[in-house]
C-alpha cells in the first residue's frame, strides 16, 4: 500500500525527529535509564509539553492540537526509532480519557497535564497474564478504593491514577506519602513497572469502563512505536553489513545475509503500510477501523519481533553484548508485544471485528 503524509504531518515527523535527535539521542537515553530512579527526563517532558505533544490528540478547544491519528501514528513512529523513554502514550490515554469526563476537577487536572505539570496515568492490570482479559477486584466503596493495581507502567511517577473497578472508573490523587508500590523486575531495563496497593479515597468519575475510542489510540500508538523500533533497528543492522569485514570482505556481501535483511525490510513495509492504513482509517472514522487498528498491532508486534532478533543474530556474538545498541530495540519490542492489548488479545479482537 502506497501512503503519503500530508504537508502537515510531514512536518510533524521531521519536528519530532529533530527534537528528539537533539534532547534524546541514545546516549541521553541510555544514561537516564539506567542511572535514574524515574527512568525518563522530567525536563525533557517538560519541554514536550511546551510544544503542545502531552495534548497531541485533543481538540483545541480543550487545549490540544489535534493532530488526529495519523498524527499520532507519525509521532510515535518517531519515538520508537529513538527508543524514548518515560510514559509518553500512557500520559496521552489518560488525557483523552480526563477530556471525556464531566466536571470541573476532571478539566482542571486536564490543563495540568497537557502543559506537563501533572502525570495522570490509567490503573487497570491486576494481572501479568493477559492483563487486558482480568475482570477489576480492585473495589469502590464509601469514597474509597481498595486493592492493588499492577503491572503500571511509571506509575510511581504518577500524580494521580484512573483506576478501573467494577463500579466505574476512579480518579485517585497521589497521596502525601506517595503510593505504596513495588518494584517488578523487567526484561526491558529502561521500564518501571509498579505494583500500586490502594486504599484511598477516590471519586468515581464516570460509571463505565474506559471507552473502546481511547485503547484504539492506545493500540495505534503502541504499534507506531513498534514500526520505529524495527525501522531502527533495521539500519542498524544493514550498517553494520556494510562495515564488518570477514574472509577479506564485508559480510553485507554474502547472499545468506542479503536474504535475511530483505526478509527483514519485507516485514518493516509490510507493518508501515498496516499501521498507517489503520491510523487514516481510524481518522476518518471507517467501520473497519477497529480492525484494521487490532491487525496492525498484532502484526507489528510480530514483525518487530523478528527484526530486532535478526538484527542481534547479524551482529554476531557482540549483538548481545550491553555495549552495542540491538538489546535496546529487542527488549522494548518485547514489552510492547504485551502492552496495550497482546498480540493475542488483538488477534482475537480482530476476528471479532470480522465476525468470526
Amino acid at each position: 500500500m502506497q501512503f503519503e503524509l500530508n504537508e502537515d504531518n510531514v512536518l510533524l515527523k521531521s519536528s519530532t525527529r529533530e527534537f528528539l535527535e537533539k534532547e534524546s539521542p541514545l546516549e541521553k537515553v541510555r544514561t537516564v535509564t539506567e542511572e535514574t530512579p524515574e527512568g525518563f527526563s522530567r525536563e525533557v517532558y517538560a519541554q514536550l509539553a511546551e510544544l503542545g505533544y502531552l495534548g497531541l490528540t485533543l481538540p483545541a478547544s480543550q487545549g490540544g492540537v489535534s493532530v488526529g491519528s495519523v498524527g499520532l501514528a507519525a509521532v510515535t513512529h518517531e519515538m520508537g526509532r529513538a527508543a524514548f523513554p518515560g510514559p509518553f502514550l500512557d500520559v496521552l490515554l489518560g488525557a483523552e480519557v480526563l477530556s471525556r469526563l464531566d466536571g470541573d476537577e476532571a478539566a482542571k487536572l486536564l490543563q495540568q497535564v497537557i502543559q506537563g505539570e501533572k502525570i495522570v496515568l490509567l490503573a487497570r492490570a491486576e494481572t501479568l497474564i493477559h492483563p487486558q482479559e482480568a475482570e477489576p477486584a480492585v473495589r469502590f466503596s464509601d469514597g474509597k478504593v481498595s486493592g492493588t493495581k499492577g503491572p503500571v507502567a511509571y506509575g510511581a511517577s504518577a500524580d494521580a491514577l484512573l483506576v478501573t473497578t467494577p463500579q466505574g472508573l476512579v480518579l485517585v490523587s497521589r497521596p502525601g506519602t506517595g503510593w505504596n508500590t513495588v518494584s517488578l523486575d523487567t526484561f526491558d531495563h529502561a521500564q518501571r513497572f509498579v505494583q500500586i496497593a490502594l486504599d484511598d479515597p477516590g471519586v468515581l468519575v464516570s460509571d463505565q469502563a474506559v471507552p473502546e475510542q481511547v485503547d484504539w489510540l492506545g493500540t495505534l500508538g503502541a504499534s507506531g512505536l513498534l514500526l520505529g523500533l524495527m525501522e531502527r533497528s533495521l539500519e542498524l543492522a544493514v550498517d553494520y553489513l556494510k562495515e564488518r569485514q570477514a574472509f577479506g570482505r564485508t559480510i553485507g556481501s554474502f547472499q545468506a545475509l542479503q536474504h535475511r535483511a530483505a526478509d527483514m525490510w519485507i516485514q518493516t513495509e509490510s507493518s508501515r503500510s498496516a499501521v498507517y492504513r489503520a491510523a487514516w482509517a481510524l481518522e476518518e472514522r471507517l467501520e473497519e477501523a477497529p480492525f484494521l487498528v487490532a491487525a496492525a498491532k498484532a502484526y507489528s508486534g510480530d514483525a518487530a519481533g523478528f527484526v530486532c532478533g535478526e538484527t542481534i543474530q547479524l551482529f554476531g556474538g557482540v549483538g548481545f553484548t550491553w555495549e552495542y545498541d540491538p538489546h535496546i530495540y529487542l527488549k522494548r519490542v518485547k514489552t510492547l508485544q504485551q502492552l496495550y492489548g497482546s498480540t493475542r488479545n488483538q488477534l482475537e479482537l480482530a476476528l471479532q471485528a470480522k465476525g468470526i
